[in-house]
């Protein structure tokens, strides 16, 4: 995959380079066609956001929408509940 167009926000990924390599995260917001920022709530948490490259990680098919939509309408998230979305992908 070498754009970001085929990304969408609360999208789940997994690292495949770097010190994260084999860590889950969700899409935070995407920068460019080539970047993003990603977060899991334990290790990147929403206040600082992992910039990653798009050829870096593998893009699982499973979006969660209500990422997006609280994001957009300015609801509250906290990374507990970052946590509890990506609870089924370490099992």
């Amino acid at each position: 995959m070498d754009s970001t167009s085929d990304i969408a926000v609360g999208q789940v990924v997994k690292s495949r380079a770097g010190r994260d390599k084999g860590y889950i995260f969700l899409v935070l917001d995407i920068i460019d066609d080539k970047y993003m920022y990603i977060v899991d709530g334990d290790i990147r948490k929403l206040d600082n956001p992992k910039k990653k490259k798009i050829n870096h990680v593998i893009v699982y098919n499973t979006v969660f929408p209500e990422l997006k939509d609280k994001l957009e309408n300015g609801t509250k998230i906290n990374n507990a509940y970052i946590r509890k979305l990506l609870e089924p992908f370490y099992k």
